[in-house]
């Protein structure tokens, strides 16, 4: 029997290979299914079931061209009703897997059709959880997404998430393997820890969702604290999974549409199209296309597309280098963003040839902020999230967190200069363009974020765990 975990760390997102005897299942595959068929392939194998944990929020699964392409019947747990053909299974249900067996525990809470998958090897020994966004390692799946459709409260939902952990997963043996659907990373929950494979005994020692003697009440407070609004994307990545979608060789075909500096110009005037400029934050700061969009390929790029530009029907133009170009479209395209209708072929150097209009951002170093303070007060916008603000930040400066930033454009004054900064330097360049694109510009970006500034004279603040916020 063979397990290999996936990770695709843009999205935090684990996807599983499960081979024995020959047969094959895959449990939440990414959108490009291609190398699971390779992989299967190349071990004479045949990949037999195609397993969901849930409708995912955060990314958009290849279940439905996986089952296409191969034959391999869609298997969701109990009340899951896509549109399309599938087995809708009932809890303890299993499924013979060469040697091995799938048993279907149903563990509502997260969502209501929310399933764990126990893997139970040739010996009939309980080996392994495939625990989707029930249980992640250090946290649970957040309850608040699936309030609508399931016309219950985040209290409710979170009520159901605790008598599923204890009901179904705590009782399994200790040395039992968890291999959840996330890690770090995901908006899918708050506390996750940057390990992706652990063990259920490990999981009842740290993990604070699993405290043995955790009443209830408690839990529901514990687990419904601190959440911060889910990405504004997240339900139109449901409907995508609970409906089907297109085929991501159509996507590509159509995002490869080469043109010119004259053509890109157009169809960005007369669609309304984001333009969205995916290289490095220091070469977009240097020089980029006047109200274009910076969300480089080196961050977490997809959640942060899915966060700001949101509608998954905008129209999108790229500036990518020619090389990463079906990468880009390939990344937009696993959180729902098909939409991109063409690129500046020869990339932003083709743009500079033919003399277009040019802006950039103004930087300095963390030596030069500081320096600066020492002279003068100015003011200090911090994009990073509320929990890396309260732990440690500049003194006297304001949090503006970068996935809220379109709410307060008002914060950054018109008649003083704003001085932006991150933890490293990849967000406070997006919240500029972003600032730059709705016509404020006096703005200055100080290089290497926080973790530049902290090394200088600068005050901050004391020093506060994450953990205890």
């Amino acid at each position: 029997m063979k397990v290999e975990q996936i990770y695709t760390g843009c999205l935090a997102q684990g996807a599983y290979y499960i081979e024995s005897n020959g047969e094959v299942a895959i449990i939440d595959p990414l959108r490009e299914v291609q190398s699971y068929i390779d992989m299967a392939e190349s071990r004479n194998a045949k990949i037999k079931y195609v397993f969901e944990t849930h409708f995912h929020a955060d990314f958009v699964s290849g279940h439905v061209t996986l089952s296409k392409l191969t034959g391999a019947p869609i298997i969701y747990g109990p009340n899951a009703n896509p549109s399309f053909k599938c087995i809708v299974a009932e809890d303890n249900q299993e499924f013979k897997l060469g040697h091995a067996t799938i048993k279907v525990l149903h563990t509502p809470g997260h969502t209501m059709e929310s399933t764990t998958y126990l893997l139970i090897d040739e010996q009939g020994k309980e080996h392994a959880i495939f625990s989707g966004d029930t249980l992640f390692l250090g946290d649970v799946g957040r309850p608040d997404l699936a309030q609508k459709a399931a016309n219950l409260t985040q209290d409710q939902l979170a009520g159901i998430l605790y008598d599923s952990l204890r009901n179904k997963i705590m009782p399994l043996p200790d040395e039992t393997i968890v291999y959840p659907g996330h890690g770090a990373g995901s908006a899918c929950g708050k506390n996750m820890s940057k390990e992706t494979i652990g063990t259920l005994g490990d999981q009842k020692k740290t993990n604070y969702a699993l405290k043995e003697d955790m009443t209830k009440e408690e839990f529901i407070k514990e687990v419904t604290d601190g959440l911060m609004p889910p990405p504004a994307y997240f339900p139109l990545n449901v409907k995508l999974n609970k409906e089907g979608y297109e085929n991501i060789e159509e996507v590509l075909k159509k995002g490869k549409n080469a043109l010119s500096p004259d053509a890109f110009e157009a169809a960005a005037n007369e669609t309304g199209a984001v333009v969205l400029d995916v290289r490095h934050q220091h070469d977009f700061a240097q020089a980029h296309i006047p109200r274009s969009i910076f969300i480089g390929l080196d961050g977490g790029f997809a959640p942060w597309v899915g966060a700001l530009i949101k509608d998954i029907e905008q129209p999108i133009l790229l500036v990518a280098p020619d090389e990463r170009l079906e990468e880009t479209i390939t990344r937009l395209s696993r959180v729902g963003f098909d939409h991109v209708i063409g690129y500046l072929e020869g990339g932003f150097d083709a743009w500079v040839a033919a003399n277009k209009e040019i802006d950039s951002i103004q930087t300095i170093s963390a030596e030069e902020f500081a320096a600066l303070r020492t002279t003068s007060e100015i003011k200090v916008m911090d994009v990073r999230k509320p929990s890396e603000y309260l732990s440690e930040h500049v003194i006297d400066a304001e949090n503006t967190p970068l996935d809220e930033i379109n709410n307060h454009l008002s914060d950054f004054t018109a008649n003083t200069s704003n001085y932006i900064h991150c933890a490293g330097g990849y967000r406070s360049i997006i919240a500029s363009s972003i600032l730059k694109s709705r016509g404020i510009h006096n703005l200055i970006d100080v290089q290497g974020g926080f973790n530049a500034i902290k090394k200088t004279a600068t005050p901050v603040s004391d020093y506060v765990c994450p953990s205890t916020i």
